[in-house]
């Protein structure tokens, strides 16, 4: 059985449940063994993904994680960063992460520190997108999960240089598609004719 947990973490599915396990299971479906995820927050859905990864291949996997960790910075003339978790109400998780780990929960180190079950399979980079996809091999990844930056001109970049270098057949969901302010649909729509596409609500899948 597919489950989705927070692993006492801020996770952009806490409440929507029902598109965490749609996207384990499209996960689990294509059965991947090279993932990259863009936009790791505090490694919530990294930790899951992982975990799904190792029992679909039996240990054998790859995982890319890219992500600002925190860090602030414009660009595109927009400001594009994952908030920092200095503000935490929950006072069991305030101690677990200020007093216990001592840690900022979207710092590289502390998603690292989760996802240290997985150490050998997992790589993480701390900048923003186009500069750490343009430095990366992608020609063995075959699923990605695109949740960076949501400006137009963020998105546009991420599946130019995407659809430029991953494989044939490879698979990438787009989170928050179907939200209007953001840039992601209109990124989407504009490529999505040359691709095998569906439109599934919050994420956009296209087929490379």
């Amino acid at each position: 059985m597919i489950k989705y947990k927070l692993f006492f973490r801020k996770s952009s599915f806490k409440k929507d449940k029902k598109n965490a396990l749609l996207l384990m299971k499209l996960i689990f479906d294509a059965k991947p063994s090279s993932f990259l995820e863009i936009g790791v927050l505090e490694g919530a859905t990294s930790r899951n993904v992982c975990e799904l990864l190792n029992k679909i291949n039996d240990g054998n996997f790859n995982y890319t994680g890219i992500d600002l960790f925190g860090e602030d910075q414009k660009i595109n003339n927009q400001k594009e960063y994952t908030p920092i978790s200095k503000k935490i109400s929950n006072p069991l998780k305030w101690i677990y992460f200020n007093l216990i780990l001592k840690m900022s929960p979207n710092s590289k180190e502390c998603v690292e520190y989760l996802l240290k079950k997985f150490k050998k399979s997992i790589n993480l980079y701390k900048g923003y997108s186009k500069n750490v996809l343009s430095q990366i091999d992608l020609t063995n990844i075959d699923f990605v999960f695109l949740d960076g930056g949501h400006s137009y001109e963020t998105v546009k970049e991420d599946l130019n240089i995407l659809t430029s270098n991953l494989q044939r057949k490879s698979i990438i969901i787009c989170d928050d598609y179907n939200i209007s302010h953001y840039g992601v649909k209109k990124a989407v729509d504009e490529i999505k004719g040359n691709y095998e596409f569906k439109d599934l609500g919050r994420f956009s899948f296209l087929k490379i």
